[in-house]
């Protein structure tokens, strides 16, 4: 997400206005989890929106709808995904890779429909598979799964949810992540040399700190094997998320030497501010 209103004045300028965000959003991060196309394919207008807010060097992971991942269960899909990867092209190197998040229920039996489906899936952008049958992660499931996603160069989605049932929460939006986030092993062995892990915090700041931090060496190895990673940061109300993000992002820097640096943010208090105090 980029469009969190509660970032404004804190994260973002003071003065960006609602449905302005991924500009400055995209000079704090250099890359976003897009979201919203899980829910529902945006109009064209808004897809050449975000094409003239985002920084060149900025890059988005979209979710495919999930009338095509859950509705359709990846069967007789061509069709809607050409449609809505077509949706995507004004967006050209802005987009960073195109995600299959699955459902629960499609597991090992289904293998062959997302065999499928990969093979006939244009290579224009990379693609990731994000599984949460549990049968996936281990024994003849997972070895299948790694046979489809490494015969067509996709990567699994690394998903942590560890920090996030670590405790109780204590908040309402920390109990709805605890309720609707699935409770799936981990899986920290990439298949690419594009992993992606989606970090999943707790409404405990403490733990989210440290599970996040946990990642900085297997990141920084990952850099230094030729690897391009992305990590997203999540917590129940994201409102701290971009400056972990940014932090995390500090800590594999003090380790990899020569890691590219985040863009610089704009001003908090707009064009004329150069501090924050």
């Amino acid at each position: 997400m980029w469009a969190q209103r509660a970032w404004v004045g804190r994260w973002l300028p003071a003065d960006t206005r609602a449905g302005q965000e991924l500009h400055p959003y995209s000079h704090l991060l250099n890359a976003v989890e897009g979201n919203t196309t899980f829910y529902a394919a945006p109009p064209p207008t808004t897809v050449e929106k975000w094409a003239s807010l985002a920084r060149p060097e900025f890059r988005f992971v979209f979710k495919v709808p999930r009338a095509i991942t859950h509705d359709r269960r990846l069967v007789d899909i061509d069709p809607p995904l050409v449609e809505f990867l077509r949706l995507l092209e004004p967006l050209g190197d802005l987009v960073g890779g195109v995600t299959l998040q699955l459902p629960p229920s499609f597991g090992p039996r289904d293998a062959d429909a997302l065999d499928v489906a990969l093979r006939n899936a244009p290579k224009v952008w990379p693609w990731s598979v994000e599984v949460r049958h549990h049968e996936f992660f281990g024994g003849d499931g997972r070895r299948t799964l790694e046979g489809v996603l490494n015969r067509h160069g996709a990567e699994r989605v690394i998903l942590d949810t560890v920090s996030l049932f670590h405790r109780t929460p204590f908040t309402d939006e920390g109990r709805e992540e605890w309720r609707t986030k699935p409770r799936v092993p981990m899986l920290a062995d990439p298949l690419t040399d594009r992993p992606i892990v989606r970090f999943i915090g707790s409404d405990h700041p403490e733990i989210t700190d440290d599970g996040l931090q946990r990642w900085a060496p297997t990141i920084a190895e990952w850099l230094d094997d030729g690897r391009t990673p992305t990590v997203f940061v999540h917590t129940p109300d994201n409102e701290r998320s971009p400056g972990l993000a940014r932090g995390f992002h500090h800590r594999v820097s003090a380790i990899v030497d020569d890691l590219t640096p985040l863009p610089e943010p704009m001003p908090i208090g707009g064009p004329e501010q150069t501090s924050l105090f």
